[in-house]
C-alpha cells in the first residue's frame, strides 16, 4: 500500500483543477450530489453530427488514486476533441479519498450500491445517467491492491470487435499484464445482490463496457501511464470500428444483463 500513500489525492483541489480543465476542453459541467464539501459532477460535451457516445469514471474507490489523475491528465491534455460526444465523472468519492479507504466516510463500497441506491453518492450518480441518453462506449478506471499487472474486465454485447488486446498491449509498455490481462464475464447479474457500477452501465446503458484495473503496488506514474495509453489506445480503434458500422440502436433495461463475480 505504499505506493498508494505516496500517490494521494486531495479531492478539493483535484475537483476544482478538473472542473477548470473541463470548462477549458468545452465541456459542462452538470452537479449531482455534494459530499464531504465536495460537489460532484458530470462533465458533458456534445458535438455535432454522427458521432459516438462515450462515458468515463474514476474516483469511485479512495485508495485508487491514478485512476482520477489519468482522467485529469487526457482532459488537461485536451484528448476529448470532437471525435465524440462525451461523458465523464472523474470523482465519486471523495470521503474515500481523504481517508484513502476503498469505502466512502460512512464504510460502504460504493461500487456495490448500484442496485439499492442507500449513498448520496451513487443515488445521486444514478439519478445523473437515467437523463443522459445511452452510450456507444463506457471505460471505468480503476485499482488493484491484490495485483501486480494490468488487466481488464470487458462487457460486449455489441457488434463491435473486442477492443481489449489493444489497450492491454498499449498498458503492457508501463506494466506487466496479470495473467491473461482480461476477463469476460458471463454471468447474469440479476443473481448478485449488490451491482458495480459497470453491471448497471451494462443493464442499462451500454452494450460495450470495459473496466480498466492498474496494480496499486506499482509506482503512481506507471500506474497514470498505463491508464492513459490503454484508455487512448482503446479510443481511437473504438472510433475507427464504430465509422465502420451503423450506430446500435437504443439501450433498453435487460431481461438477463452480465455480471461479474470478481468485479472490483
Amino acid at each position: 500500500m505504499d505506493a498508494v500513500k505516496a500517490c494521494s489525492l486531495d479531492p478539493s483541489p483535484f475537483a476544482r483543477r478538473f472542473a477548470e480543465a473541463a470548462q477549458a476542453g468545452g465541456f459542462r459541467a452538470e452537479p449531482f450530489a455534494e459530499v464531504g464539501g465536495v460537489t460532484l459532477a458530470g462533465y458533458t460535451k456534445r458535438t455535432a453530427g454522427r458521432r459516438p457516445r462515450v462515458y468515463l469514471s474514476s474516483g469511485i474507490h479512495g485508495d485508487e488514486p491514478a485512476a482520477p489523475l489519468a482522467l485529469l491528465a487526457l482532459m488537461e491534455a485536451g484528448f476529448f476533441d470532437d471525435r465524440a460526444t462525451w461523458f465523464a465523472c472523474p470523482l465519486l468519492n471523495p470521503t474515500g479519498f481523504v481517508l484513502r479507504t476503498r469505502e466512502n466516510s460512512e464504510g460502504i463500497d460504493l461500487n456495490r450500491d448500484y442496485l439499492d441506491l442507500r449513498t448520496p453518492e451513487i443515488a445521486g450518480h444514478v439519478n445523473w445517467l437515467r437523463r443522459q441518453p445511452s452510450f456507444d462506449a463506457v471505460f471505468c478506471l480503476h485499482e488493484d491492491w491484490e495485483t501486480q499487472g494490468f488487466y481488464l474486465y470487458e462487457l460486449n454485447a455489441s457488434p463491435l470487435p473486442s477492443l481489449a488486446d489493444t489497450m492491454i498491449a498499449a498498458a503492457g509498455r508501463h506494466l506487466p499484464i496479470e495473467d491473461a490481462g482480461i476477463i469476460r464475464p458471463d454471468a447474469d447479474p440479476l443473481l448478485r445482490e449488490t451491482w458495480p457500477e459497470a453491471v448497471y452501465l451494462r443493464a442499462k446503458h451500454c452494450q460495450l463496457n470495459y473496466t480498466l484495473e492498474t496494480p496499486s503496488v506499482r509506482p503512481a506514474e506507471q500506474r497514470i501511464a498505463a491508464l492513459v495509453d490503454g484508455l487512448m489506445a482503446g479510443l481511437t480503434r473504438f472510433f475507427t470500428e464504430w465509422a465502420l458500422r451503423p450506430p446500435a440502436p437504443p439501450m433498453h433495461p435487460l431481461s438477463q444483463p452480465e455480471q461479474s463475480s470478481r468485479q472490483r
